[in-house]
């Protein structure tokens, strides 16, 4: 078979609503996939890893990548910006490569406009109180801030409709299940079948 152009899942969640858990899981489990590191000026958390789980910037190291357009998403989010390098998605779907992104839904919302095709999909908690007990036990915000989180957690979660799926997070192991489901029933779409390979292979007879 020839490369088939791989596809673009593009994963939204609150903070806190175990999106970046879900996403290691699902690369463990289907090894296919690769992860696009976002670029970020926000400061690292600890245990992250510089080019691994972002590629850390200074703000005006940012905006010049934002002038010069290499940016297939980008957008401020709880006062640091966040985006994705445009190059870096095309050479993995080109070849063939399927693409992950953990982003915002304000980033998700402008995947849609450029890349039709692009799989959206949306990760709920349970419920607000499950939310806020899942901040406060990061230890990594102040009250301040988790105030802030879940006050934008109610803007993002009445964005749901404009997502292809969404996945109840309350079971990490049944979230991941259904999160691999969509990604393997995309895999298995007749329009991801090499019409060249079906042709030599099942109907040229001569």
């Amino acid at each position: 078979m020839g490369i088939i152009k791989g596809d673009l899942f593009v994963i939204s969640a609150p903070s806190g609503a175990g999106k970046s858990t879900l996403c290691k899981g699902l690369m463990e489990a289907l090894p296919g996939i690769r992860f696009s590191v976002s670029y970020t000026t926000r400061e690292p958390r600890p245990g992250e890893v510089n080019g691994v789980h972002y590629n850390f910037v200074t703000q005006p190291e940012f905006e010049r990548m934002v002038s010069k357009g290499e940016f297939l998403e980008w957008a401020r989010v709880h006062d640091n910006y966040y985006g994705t390098s445009k190059k870096a998605i095309d050479e993995m779907l080109a070849g063939g490569a399927d693409c992950l992104l953990d982003i915002d839904t304000q980033g998700a919302a402008q995947i849609r406009k450029q890349f039709p095709g692009a799989v959206l999909i949306f990760i709920m908690p349970p419920s607000m109180g499950v939310l806020k007990q899942r901040l406060e036990g990061r230890g990594s915000d102040t009250p301040e801030v988790i105030k802030r989180r879940l006050e934008n957690a109610a803007g993002e979660i009445k964005r749901y409709k404009e997502f292809d799926y969404v996945i109840i997070n309350g079971s990490l192991e049944e979230a991941l299940g259904r999160l691999k489901a969509v990604v393997l029933a995309r895999k298995s779409l007749a329009a991801k079948i090499d019409p060249d390979w079906i042709e030599k292979d099942f109907l040229n007879r001569g």
